[in-house]
């Protein structure tokens, strides 16, 4: 496993386990099986309704949770200082731990400031190892990075090889930050299993279009965490480390970028209009 080192020193996995859209049946067994595969970073949110199952996987793992690596993202609905700080809490509680690794903003809306303020505290307290953002543009993430007292870490975006967030990776690095790619794989969208590029790159070293996905982004510094609930999966996806792509393959799959979402603008009304509508 690589690691990268966060601004306040804190090492983090390059690689992680993804449990977005995980039902919270499964999730408990799908942790334990990623964990025994040699995953050691989970990456979580209030919003998906499984934190409790990763707390009892995290905790019947046999691994010390000192060795394991824990995010999980404050919902819009929680936004504020006075509903954050509760949230924070009762994520602890369902993870089952006294500490969270990595805690997140997971949407730019609300009062995000006061969201902020209530996780600052909490690092404070020692109840949360590094703090950081999820979803925000580089015009939010820069204004958010200005004014904070304890500056964040990681910026977690949409990131694979159709939307490889050029710009807000150079300003996520200019600001001593982390990207983080949530939908490494595009969730198979534009063909991406099947992409002719993506297919004749891994051919040549013996891996596959997944493989090759998570490499890119891994080779430029990008922390990545692929989701699959099949055991045979995730260890495909875990193995990515003895192979280094090429300055010219990187190039070839650099020109894959469209430079647009597949999936949202978090900067469209409609897109707006609908976060709130299921907030309601």
């Amino acid at each position: 496993m690589d690691y990268i080192t966060l601004n306040n020193g804190v090492k983090m996995p390059v690689l992680g386990y993804g449990v977005y859209q995980v039902t919270p049946e499964e999730c408990e067994r799908c942790v334990l099986d990623a964990i025994s595969i040699g995953y050691r970073s989970i990456d979580t949110a209030q919003a998906y309704g499984n934190e409790e199952g990763v707390g009892r996987a995290i905790t019947k793992c046999g691994i010390s949770r000192s060795e394991l690596f824990i995010t999980t993202k404050v919902w819009i609905s929680n936004a504020g200082y006075e509903k954050a700080k509760e949230s924070i809490e009762e994520s602890l509680q369902k993870l089952q731990s006294e500490y969270i690794d990595l805690l997140l903003i997971h949407q730019p809306f609300n009062d995000y400031y006061g969201t902020y303020r209530a996780m600052e505290e909490a690092y404070k307290a020692g109840k949360v190892k590094a703090i950081g953002v999820s979803n925000f543009y580089p015009d939010r993430f820069i204004d958010l990075s200005h004014f904070a007292g304890i500056k964040p870490a990681v910026n977690q975006v949409e990131g694979h090889v159709f939307q490889q967030q050029k710009t807000a990776h150079e300003v996520i690095k200019k600001h001593d930050a982390r990207m983080m790619s949530w939908g490494p794989f595009a969730e198979g969208k534009n063909d991406f299993f099947q992409n002719p590029v993506l297919a004749e790159v891994g051919a040549r070293y013996g891996k596959t279009v997944a493989q090759v996905a998570l490499r890119f982004l891994i080779q430029q510094g990008i922390v990545v965490i692929p989701k699959s609930t099949h055991k045979e999966r995730m260890m495909e996806n875990f193995d990515v480390f003895d192979f280094v792509l090429s300055e010219e393959d990187m190039s070839r799959i650099e020109a894959l970028d469209t430079g647009e979402s597949l999936f949202f603008s978090h900067q469209d009304p409609q897109t707006v209009e609908w976060f709130m509508s299921i907030l309601d």
